[in-house]
């Protein structure tokens, strides 16, 4: 008798609890390293197809004004934290690693509303293990560009769910992190699940992919093909398990455009205005999609201002937890607009590297130093405005942007004590990196 009891209550709790799960959309958020907008064919790349990421944008909303920071490190930061450098420390490269890790919140908010959770590929640019930032499954590695046992810095060392492991001579980094990917989708294919995918491509060196010729003569497009077709199998692993319906997918990059690869990500046969480490508009401007099926509107274009601080508290509303109302969050819920909603835009989006910032809306930047620039004629454009220009818009966004930095006082925060890059925390001054357009090595071809 007792034992009918129990099998009758599971029976009434089974189907309550599956209802529960429907109603918590899986999330996977995939995070391509160095791959700008000039890079991403549905963003009007003359050189480089990416077909499956098309096909996510097809399906989904395109945002053409997603901003972050223009370095891996404080990029992730921002996505981690949802909050600026200046409150959590994020300046530079080598400051990332020290910032405290109770600011990682991200898998923590997951795992507060009964998430499984995964971070697989790149961190070391973020503090401590993925497993100490409440991830339950990880598969990570130190630097950047890792894809075959062939360097001998990184000596082909990684570590997996607290294993120290080597790559195997013929394996392949980016395919033991898709493998990873799948098996921890397979293993929690019942309940809700975060999957944060930080990509290997197409971060340098550029090396051969498994599918590239022996004479190829352009593995960076080979490379950038070899990242659209692990996109591709990860959304058709989806489908055959029938979870499609159910998740989110976000595929964004981490920072613009590496130099050296910048010449050739032309767009209609125009450069954009910045590379990867650089103030300049796509050092920070990156590719952005949403795509959930019957939720985010299919073939959308949105040119809502998106920042990386955005996403903690998206992902928080969208699965129906609080953040510590004890912190100060930068980020706005961009919930409502994946739902094909009006909700609230954001008025202007904050990028900081360094002692370098800006603040931007939607046709005016203003920086730290004080210089405006019209950004009408952007992302291949952006020409300074003097101080003395009467133009009433100029002025006006002038007045604006001037409010919005003094009411952040980034100054007023945790100041970089690097090297003025954002690449490292050494005191030795160097070079910054440049915060204006500079002609000569940016040209606007008729």
């Amino acid at each position: 008798m007792k034992q009918n009891i129990i099998i009758l209550i599971a029976l009434l709790i089974s189907p309550f609890a599956m209802l529960q799960a429907a109603d918590k959309p899986n999330v996977i958020f995939i995070l391509a390293d160095d791959l700008g907008i000039g890079n991403v064919s549905c963003y009007g790349s003359d050189k480089y197809k990416t077909n499956n990421i098309d096909k996510l944008a097809s399906g989904g909303t395109r945002f053409t004004q997603a901003f972050t920071a223009a370095l891996c490190g404080p990029s992730r930061a921002l996505i981690m934290t949802g909050r600026y450098a200046f409150r959590n420390g994020s300046t530079n490269q080598d400051a990332c690693m020290k910032m405290p890790i109770a600011e990682l919140r991200l898998a923590q908010t997951f795992k507060a509303a009964g998430y499984a959770t995964s971070a697989i590929g790149k961190w070391g640019q973020l503090p401590g293990e993925p497993n100490e930032a409440g991830f339950d499954d990880y598969l990570r590695f130190n630097g950047s560009g890792f894809y075959w046992n062939k360097n001998k810095s990184k000596g082909g060392a990684y570590r997996a769910n607290g294993k120290e492991l080597k790559l195997g001579e013929k394996e392949y980094m980016p395919d033991l992190m898709h493998n990873q990917a799948v098996s921890f989708i397979k293993k929690n294919q019942t309940k809700p699940f975060f999957l944060y995918y930080s990509m290997v491509h197409v971060h340098g060196d550029i090396q051969p992919t498994p599918d590239s010729a022996a004479d190829s003569k352009d593995l960076y497009s080979d490379n950038i093909l070899y990242m659209d077709k692990l996109v591709g199998k990860l959304v058709a692993e989806l489908d055959t398990l029938k979870l499609r319906e159910n998740t989110l997918i976000i595929f964004m990059g981490d920072n613009g455009t590496a130099k050296g690869q910048d010449k050739l990500s032309t767009i209609g046969g125009r450069n954009v205005s910045g590379v990867k480490g650089t103030m300049l508009e796509c050092g920070g401007l990156v590719p952005m999609i949403a795509n959930w099926p019957g939720k985010t509107p299919a073939g959308k274009v949105s040119a809502n201002l998106v920042d990386s601080t955005d996403f903690l508290p998206t992902f928080a509303d969208l699965i129906g937890t609080k953040l510590p109302e004890n912190v100060i969050f930068d980020g706005n819920s961009l919930a409502p607009q994946l739902r094909g909603e009006e909700g609230k835009k954001r008025q202007f989006v904050y990028n900081q590297l360094a002692s370098m910032w800006y603040v931007r809306n939607a046709g005016w930047k203003l920086n730290q130093l004080g210089e405006l620039y019209d950004m009408s004629g952007a992302p291949f454009t952006e020409k300074l405005v003097t101080v003395d220009n009467q133009d009433t818009n100029a002025k006006a966004a002038r007045t604006t942007l001037a409010s919005a930095l003094a009411q952040l006082n980034p100054a007023g925060g945790i100041l970089d004590t690097g090297d003025g890059t954002g690449r490292h925390a050494s005191k030795a001054a160097k070079k910054p990196a440049p915060s204006t357009p500079t002609p000569k090595k940016n040209p606007d071809p008729k």
